[in-house]
């Protein structure tokens, strides 16, 4: 069971670490990004580590990085191992990003999009922009919620005429 579970964990691992670098590249249009395992001799308890370098900056542990950088470090993770999964849900994943991150990772998200279903919950207009379906959370009376939606296909076409 160890030795399957070990050969199954380095592709997954690699693969998941090659895309890891690409993502980085991309949000931050540039730098390198590195998952390394802390205990490269004993696979299956090993830790991993995350070392980053942004454009301009020096290479350092992911501890050592500014809140946003951190934010989209992890951000860059996430999107690595959905390379494993089809479908996932982001709560305010966007909110320590300021605009001009906010741009860049929806433009990303956009892409990824092609193949990866995705609700994100959000307060950040730049994100709710980008958004094919909006779905809205009221309270008119106290205790009793009601769901607004909108395509926003919809609402461009209305806009449009």
């Amino acid at each position: 069971i160890n030795s399957g579970m070990t050969k199954r964990f380095k592709v997954a691992f690699g693969k998941i670490s090659e895309f890891f670098q690409n993502t980085y590249v991309q949000l931050f249009g540039g730098g390198t990004a590195l998952l390394k395992l802390s205990d490269p001799e004993n696979i299956l308890e090993s830790g991993i580590d995350i070392e980053a370098q942004p454009p301009g900056k020096k290479l350092q542990s992911l501890f050592l990085l500014s809140g946003g950088e951190r934010a989209l470090t992890v951000i860059a993770l996430l999107f690595a191992l959905l390379s494993y999964r089809p479908f996932c849900i982001l709560d305010e994943i966007d909110a320590p990003l300021d605009d001009a991150n906010i741009e860049r990772f929806v433009k990303f998200l956009e892409g990824y999009a092609l193949h990866t279903q995705f609700i994100v919950i959000t307060h950040r207009k730049g994100t709710m922009e980008a958004a094919h379906v909006l779905y809205g959370v009221t309270m008119e009376e106290s205790g009793v919620s009601k769901i607004l939606s909108v395509k926003m296909s919809d609402r461009l076409i209305k806009d449009a005429v």
